[in-house]
């Protein structure tokens, strides 16, 4: 009976030494060869609003976070002297077509008496012709730049997506270039995966790939777009026609450089927001990987 006993408990412990040893193992393959990052975000392009004319802000017709279409109003610029600038530009090229004109009629009369008008006064009224017809030209493009400005006074969104960050309230004076708010383009919206270099092999363009947002229970799908073409060196430094200035410090552990892979988002649950800046661990499906899986085998 002790005998007996004792061989059972050999035989849990061997069981569990076994457990212990494949739930090592599976956790190894897991995170050392499969292609799988917990190192992710969700990540889209920002469109810096900034007005192209500069002026006192008359009107702000978005909130904060409010989720826009190409080509709607976002904010306007105080047109008053854009107009008067448009006047302007209009009356002087009304002035110049004018001269041109005249000087046209004049220019023909000359030529019109070879024998009454000198030679050298027809050259010049044909000279005087061609520098009021560039005056006309110059005129119509001040008119034209007139009017483009003018029509910047209405900021419109570029593209569809959500306008954050914004704070602007009329009355405030910005200057052209100065962005007054973002916009996060909702067709740019994506995963970047930050792989470890020894991974790489396991992924190609095209793999499917599993996206697990942190607190969110459901699953995005979607696939490998592309794999950075290059990572900053940051061992080394110096810049172009200067000698390398390399770090000569060198540890006996070294960490794998982490290579940014590009996810398509194919599909994203009922429900699941994305929002540029959270957490995401992505699986790669990857057939290469099982291939690499079973070459790591000792047996």
């Amino acid at each position: 009976m002790l005998r007996l006993s004792g061989l059972i408990r050999l035989l849990a412990t061997v069981v569990v030494g076994l457990v212990i040893l494949a739930a090592i193992y599976g956790l190894w393959v897991r995170y050392q060869i499969e292609p799988v990052t917990r190192d992710g975000k969700v990540r889209a392009d920002v469109v810096p609003i900034a007005p192209d004319v500069s002026g006192l802000v008359t009107e702000v017709r978005v909130r904060d976070n409010e989720v826009v279409k190409s080509g709607q109003v976002l904010m306007v610029i105080d047109p008053s002297r854009y107009r008067i600038a448009v006047a302007q530009a209009e009356a002087n090229l009304l002035r110049e077509r004018a001269e041109y004109d005249e000087a046209v009629r004049e220019d023909r009369r000359n030529r019109a008496m070879p024998d009454v008008i000198a030679e050298e006064a027809t050259q010049q009224g044909t000279a005087k012709v061609q520098q009021l017809r560039a005056d006309v030209a110059q005129a119509i493009a001040a008119r034209d730049l007139a009017a483009l400005n003018l029509e910047r006074t209405v900021v419109r969104a570029p593209v569809d997506g959500t306008v954050t960050n914004v704070d602007l309230l009329p009355g405030v004076y910005l200057n052209a270039g100065k962005a007054a708010m973002a916009l996060v383009s909702a067709a740019s919206l994506r995963v970047e995966g930050y792989f470890e270099e020894t991974k790489l092999p396991a992924i190609h363009v095209g793999d499917r790939a599993t996206v697990h947002l942190m607190g969110v229970a459901n699953d995005i799908q979607g696939h490998v777009e592309s794999i950075a073409g290059g990572v900053e060196d940051r061992e080394r430094a110096g810049s172009d026609a200067q000698l390398a200035n390399v770090n000569p410090a060198f540890t006996w552990v070294r960490l794998a450089q982490r290579i940014p892979v590009r996810i398509v988002i194919d599909q994203v649950p009922t429900g699941v927001r994305l929002v540029p800046g959270q957490t995401a661990s992505v699986e790669v499906h990857s057939t290469a990987s099982e291939v690499q899986i079973r070459r790591s085998l000792p047996w």
